[in-house]
């Protein structure tokens, strides 16, 4: 039987890239405890965790990762599913999280493009404001229509990466 490479893991080390990790998806604009339960999901193997091992592992109150979780759960980053024959909800990372995520992104661009849009209409696009917006108006829109295709080449790009890795036994 395989060792397992988790188990010359360094608990220590582990709980930096944590911390570390949450601090950069903190400075992205994910609330702190969100940010640090994802992180911990992220460094399981498993990538699922009931709430009372994330109130372990991060060292907080059940309190505080129930409502981490809860956010994870409505922005989609996390999803709750329960064992066959169990009462604990365990959360696990979304397959496909990061895609999703920059998917919902390219959703919240084409409303800051209507939002500017807006704004261009009310302000006049010879001013300097209505200019600024439109200038705005133009990059969101940009993105927007790029980032279907930048999408598309990931998911071309991971069915390369994967297609050479073993799977389960």
């Amino acid at each position: 039987m395989p060792e397992d490479p988790s188990a010359a893991l360094d608990d220590a080390a582990v709980s930096r890239f944590i911390e570390r990790f949450a601090l950069d998806l903190t400075a992205a604009g994910v609330a702190r405890m969100p940010a640090r339960v994802f992180a911990g999901l992220l460094a399981t193997d498993s990538g699922s965790l009931t709430a009372t091992e994330l109130a372990d592992m991060l060292q907080v109150s059940p309190a505080s990762i129930s409502g981490a979780v809860r956010y994870l759960v409505q922005v989609g980053m996390v999803v709750r599913e329960r064992e066959p024959g169990s009462r604990r909800d365990h959360y696990a990372l979304r397959d496909d999280v990061w895609f999703e995520v920059i998917d919902r992104r390219n959703q919240v661009l084409a409303e800051w493009r209507d939002a500017m849009e807006q704004g261009i209409e009310v302000l006049g696009s010879a001013t300097p404001a209505g200019a600024r917006m439109a200038e705005a108006r133009a990059f969101f829109e940009f993105l927007h229509e790029e980032l279907p295709a930048v999408l598309e080449r990931w998911h071309d790009r991971k069915a390369e990466l994967l297609k050479d890795r073993p799977g389960p036994e």
